[in-house]
């Protein structure tokens, strides 16, 4: 069938939507491109929400993935405040809110994740918040004044980066986690340490090991109630407990769900012509051999264009090393790797320093590493990962080897 009378849908006007929108245009794809969003929005990235956009020192331009008129110049037809309420693999067609429905020769689903909800006494107080979308952050730039008493529910990146961009603009924060240390799922526990002293420099009121026993307040939020009876006054509280992939729609239409819609390496469902993206593929990764699920920026920004060029019929193996970053205060940091698990922690330099490389070890390979505040490690890295051999923890940890030299030495 020529390209001119094809019509690629996408459903989710996400980075991940975005992007493939952008590269399908950009492989030459001439044929309609239709892009849908159920928020009010053109398509923008989420970092900056806990961050810059957040502390009010970057504008909605700034975090948009494309210029207003790109998707009118690239003929992109893009639907916002639209909601697609059901999919036919049989018919190939998506039914919106409204009605219509729309008949696609290939779909990609960019749906997303929500954030899951606290289920305690009063959570549904206003004054609970959560950060998921722009508006979600508008409203949380209002509560974050130098006058207010936030409690950050969750110490995991949305939470940490809240607190943290809390604190820089003045308001009183403390964070509750029932883990040990910040991030500890993610970082374990001796990075998560390096987190958790980072805060409390920063005078935030820190509570681990806790949970939380009920939300108080008349008609508003007046404080958090703790397992251990302790009370936090709150003008604000913010929930970051993780995210639920929005797969209800691919559920629906009889697509294979487990944590996500599953899709194979090159991002196709189980069922052919629909593809997956971003937060809620959980997707074949050929170099570890098993399906990973990645709710970070990188994941979207790549997964978008891989999806677009394979439902052009290109061969598309997607096996990028999984990333992320975070920004909290003056530590910057670039995580590369996947480390589920690991029997070893290195440090290359003092984190106490506020400078430091970090390697997590599993049998002896490196499995995940991270650079903090030091920004010329990244393709050293790249190699120490992709080698995939033992490597000495004694010389990874000594900054006067050479990290590069270090990834191309057989006897290392």
């Amino acid at each position: 069938m020529p390209q001119a009378t094809q019509t690629f849908v996408i459903v989710g006007a996400s980075l991940a939507g975005a992007k493939a929108a952008e590269t399908l245009r950009a492989e030459g794809f001439d044929g309609r491109v239709v892009l849908i969003g159920d928020e009010a929005r053109r398509p923008y990235e989420r970092p900056p929400l806990s961050k810059d956009y957040l502390r009010g020192e970057k504008d909605f331009d700034a975090a948009a993935v494309h210029p207003a008129g790109f998707y009118d110049e690239h003929d992109i037809d893009l639907r916002t405040s639209t909601t697609v309420t059901a999919i036919g693999p049989a018919e190939r067609s998506v039914t919106l809110a409204s009605g219509e429905q729309i008949t696609w020769d290939r779909l990609l689903l960019a749906t997303g994740a929500v954030p899951r909800r606290l289920s305690v006494e009063g959570a549904d107080l206003p004054g609970v918040l959560y950060l998921r979308s722009v508006e979600d952050a508008n409203t949380l730039r209002q509560a974050i004044s130098p006058s207010a008493q936030v409690v950050v529910i969750g110490a995991g990146w949305i939470g940490a980066e809240v607190a943290a961009s809390a604190r820089q603009v003045g308001a009183a924060v403390a964070i509750v986690e029932l883990a040990a240390v910040p991030l500890e799922r993610v970082l374990g526990p001796e990075v998560g340490a390096v987190y958790r002293d980072l805060h409390a420099s920063h005078g935030v009121d820190l509570h681990f090991g806790v949970g939380v026993e009920a939300i108080v307040g008349s008609t508003a939020v007046e404080a958090v109630r703790l397992s251990d009876g302790t009370v936090l006054d709150a003008t604000a509280v913010v929930v970051g407990v993780g995210v639920t992939p929005r797969v209800e729609l691919a559920e629906a239409a009889g697509l294979a769900v487990d944590n996500g819609v599953v899709v194979d390496e090159h991002l196709q469902t189980s069922v052919p012509g629909i593809f997956a993206a971003g937060d809620v593929a959980n997707a074949f990764h050929p170099r570890y051999g098993t399906r990973i699920r990645l709710e970070h920026w990188s994941a979207a920004l790549n997964q978008g264009p891989a999806a677009a060029r394979a439902m052009l019929g290109q061969q598309v193996s997607y096996d990028r090393t999984p990333y992320f970053f975070s920004d909290q205060y003056d530590l910057g940091m670039e995580y590369r790797g996947w480390a589920p698990d690991f029997d070893q922690v290195v440090f290359r330099g003092d984190p106490a320093s506020g400078a430091f490389l970090c390697f997590w070890l599993r049998h002896g390979n490196v499995a995940a590493a991270m650079n903090a505040n030091i920004w010329d490690a990244g393709d050293a890295i790249e190699a120490l990962l992709r080698g995939d051999r033992p490597i000495d923890p004694a010389r990874l940890a000594d900054p006067e080897i050479d990290l590069a030299g270090l990834a191309g030495s057989p006897d290392a």
